[in-house]
């Protein structure tokens, strides 16, 4: 059963064609990854889906319904929750309070100025489930900014979990991090994918992650669908080897 459906999705900036005619359909429980080269369109994609942008044709469809006209909150609540290429997280904040903002919200208390002892239960339970989720536990009291790039990355993500989402975007997940960091990223995607049946969608330049994590991979150039397929058929295609593998391997 499809999850996502994007249906000739275009997005202009004036004469500049950032992506042409681009359709996607992801089913429930897939993991799925969107590769290209830089410019290919990649965020440009991620940021109408998940409402950020404003697509210029098209439509995309989530669990049945056309949430193309909704605003990027209204798609969070009905379970499209994402990441950033650059880690958005509190800094001056511990890991701890950091996924307890978007548990409180996600447990409808946002507009609560104090919370009875049933909900200060529920919410502590779900931020201790997440920080186990997340390896994060041991970490909890310490402030985000003081952590390693990986950890931070750990952090978005599970901030990302704690919206209870159906699908789940991670823009470039492992970037900017050494070989240590990538492997333990890609262990908790993957973890995360398997253990809790998350529908994930990830754009990522390392391709040992992709060929590692993902089911499906799309591959972008210029703003096009270029091809389509498992990771053995990406790998094997000439058209994506020239256009893509080609140039990262150089």
């Amino acid at each position: 059963m499809s999850l996502l459906k994007v249906e000739n999705l275009s997005k202009h900036f004036g004469s500049l064609v950032a992506v042409n005619d681009v359709s996607m359909t992801v089913q429930s429980g897939e993991l799925r990854a969107v590769i290209g080269p830089n410019g290919a369109g990649k965020t440009t994609f991620f940021n109408m889906i998940s409402g950020f942008l404003t697509q210029s044709s098209g439509r995309i469809v989530f669990d049945g319904e056309d949430v193309s006209a909704l605003p990027a909150t209204q798609r969070v609540w009905r379970g499209i929750s994402r990441t950033f290429q650059i880690t958005e997280v509190f800094p001056e904040l511990s890991v701890g309070e950091n996924l307890r903002i978007p548990v409180e919200v996600a447990s409808g208390y946002r507009l609560s100025p104090w919370l009875s002892r049933g909900g200060e239960v529920e919410v502590r339970d779900r931020v201790a489930e997440l920080l186990e989720m997340g390896g994060l536990t041991a970490k909890a009291g310490r402030l985000v900014g003081e952590l390693s790039h990986g950890d931070q990355r750990a952090t978005e993500i599970m901030m990302a979990l704690a919206l209870k989402p159906r699908l789940l975007l991670l823009d470039e997940p492992t970037a900017g991090m050494g070989d240590q960091e990538t492997y333990d990223i890609t262990k908790l995607i993957r973890r995360l994918h398997k253990d809790h049946s998350l529908t994930i969608v990830l754009i990522e330049h390392d391709m040992r992650v992709i060929f590692h994590l993902a089911d499906r991979i799309t591959v972008l150039a210029e703003g096009t669908m270029l091809a389509e397929g498992t990771p053995d058929e990406i790998a094997n295609s000439e058209v994506v080897q020239a256009a893509y593998l080609g140039k990262a391997a150089a």
